[in-house]
């Protein structure tokens, strides 16, 4: 033991207090033991040696700061995009969103283009990634050999380290030959009559950014919801098969049913994933800025607008615009959180009323 501390094991051994029970012992002739410190002894020897309260009171503002820091980067966001593009507002006002003209030559421009191309897109994302997602979290948790979960785990994961523009690179070399010249065309004959995979079939639309967003997106909700359902007791799943259920009655009412709630929390954060991405939309959507119905035709996001144009932005009005198109994202982004936050309040209040 170090001289230091063992100076001060002396020194506290000398200064010690005996508490209400020593106290009590010693009039009824007991002994305290050698060398046995009693708790209140040591309270006050490490009182005498610092007070705690001013780092106690220091951690305490400083973890506040950090929680108040995220209301405050919030809204330093919103108030710039709402300063830059005050010019758009105040010449367009609420309308902006709503119109689809964009011409930078007549100075008409409009956000809801740009909307319709975003919601689209990450939709067809998400229509496609989540089955997918939750079919490969279900295998690697509950199906898959031992020897094969650790390196499907791995790939999974590796799926999000990818860069963007690596996605939208391969996306254009492989991606949209593959979409144009055999899967595009079966759909226009089995499923034309709908309107939504109806010609022209470039290649590069809404269907192919749908379709690369949900390769990028697949990782997040299969990796968030593979974690949620290996959260799941064994012996919610041990319940339902003593009950004599299959074993995809097991999964579906043991584990889907406990998890649905963390489920539904990775689909919002690869939704915020979809809604966002720019430059591998941007290589694949077409850049067009119209609504069609066809899903086949090209489109335009709204982050990939302000990707391409912010640069080319000759007059104030234009830069206004395009700004007032990031405070869109920003909206939409916000409104399409709060409604899952409002499904997910849903589904627990729902369980709280059944338990109950």
């Amino acid at each position: 033991m170090p001289v230091s501390v063992t100076k001060d094991v002396e020194k506290l051994k000398d200064t010690s207090v005996a508490s209400p029970q020593e106290t009590a012992a010693t009039h009824s002739g007991a002994s305290t033991p050698q060398g046995v410190v009693d708790v209140s002894s040591v309270r006050k020897f490490l009182m005498a040696r610092g007070n705690s309260a001013v780092a106690d009171r220091g951690f305490r503002w400083l973890m506040i700061a950090c929680a108040m820091s995220i209301f405050a980067i919030v809204a330093l966001i919103a108030s710039e995009l709402i300063a830059r593009s005050q010019l758009s507002i105040a010449k367009f006002g609420i309308g902006f969103f709503f119109k689809q003209a964009w011409n930078p030559v007549t100075g008409d421009y409009g956000a809801l283009t740009f909307i319709y191309g975003t919601l689209a897109s990450s939709i067809v994302a998400l229509i496609i990634a989540v089955p997918l997602s939750i079919g490969v979290s279900v295998f690697i948790t509950e199906m898959s050999p031992k020897f094969l979960r650790g390196p499907l785990s791995f790939l999974t994961e590796l799926l999000a380290a990818i860069p963007s523009v690596v996605y939208g690179l391969w996306a254009v070399f492989v991606l949209v030959p593959i979409l144009r010249d055999d899967v595009n065309p079966v759909l226009m004959k089995t499923l034309g009559w709908t309107g939504f995979f109806a010609p022209p079939n470039f290649g590069q639309g809404v269907m192919t950014a749908g379709v690369i967003l949900a390769i990028m997106i697949l990782p997040i909700i299969s990796s968030l919801t593979r974690e949620v359902m290996t959260a799941v007791p064994g012996s919610q799943r041990e319940a339902v098969l003593a009950l004599g259920a299959t074993r995809w009655e097991m999964i579906r009412m043991g584990v889907l049913r406990n998890a649905r709630i963390g489920i539904v929390g990775s689909i919002i954060l690869g939704l915020g994933r979809a809604l966002g991405e720019t430059m591998a939309v941007t290589m694949v959507i077409g850049n067009r800025p119209e609504i069609v119905k066809s899903l086949l035709a090209p489109g335009y996001s709204m982050a990939s607008v302000i990707a391409n144009e912010f640069t080319e932005a000759s007059d104030s009005l234009y830069l206004s615009a395009l700004v007032e198109i990031g405070l869109a994202l920003f909206l939409v982004t916000i409104i399409v959180n709060g409604l899952a936050r409002l499904l997910v309040w849903a589904v627990t209040r729902g369980a709280s009323a059944r338990v109950a």
